[in-house]
């Protein structure tokens, strides 16, 4: 954690905690619940979100799109292996063309670079490795993982 990092923490309070639980649960809780739930006025947790957007604790909100009901049946995991540390920027430029890499991570271990990969079909994910990924210098090799079901997902607790 770097200092900022800790610094920060320090000036989060047990009312900027209860209101980063509500609106972490829902987005779109409206302020004069955040307030009645927290005992406040609407005001103050208007004050409070704007607070904490601006100190970068929570950046907007957003609508999350279920990939299934668009059709993307198949999650996957791609661990890349560099052909040198050197091509770490190139490659992750040329993955973030491809618009289903959902997510991409440069990492410690094995893989420099893990990324998750929402595709319709396996043929679609197969047809994506073999014409995407095989085209980009600096890649020495992969490894894939196909996600069977997603058990959970979650955000960071808020304690």
């Amino acid at each position: 954690m770097t200092e900022d990092n800790v610094n920060m923490s320090k000036n989060i309070d047990e009312l900027d905690k209860k209101i980063l639980k509500l609106i972490t649960r829902n987005a779109r809780i409206p302020f004069l619940e955040v307030a009645r739930e927290c005992g406040v006025s609407g005001a103050a947790i208007h004050q409070r979100v704007q607070r904490l957007l601006n100190m970068g604790v929570v950046s907007g909100s957003e609508f999350i799109v279920s990939p299934e009901k668009m059709g993307y049946n198949t999650c996957a995991f791609m661990g890349i292996y560099l052909e040198k540390a050197s091509f770490h920027k190139h490659v992750v430029e040329e993955v973030k063309k491809i618009p289903e890499v959902i997510e991409c991570h440069y990492t410690t271990g094995q893989y420099a670079i893990f990324i998750k990969i929402q595709t319709k079909t396996n043929k679609h994910l197969k047809q994506i490795i073999d014409e995407e990924f095989q085209k980009i210098d600096g890649i020495a090799r992969t490894e894939t993982f196909m996600s069977l079901e997603v058990e959970f997902e979650r955000q960071v607790p808020i304690k």
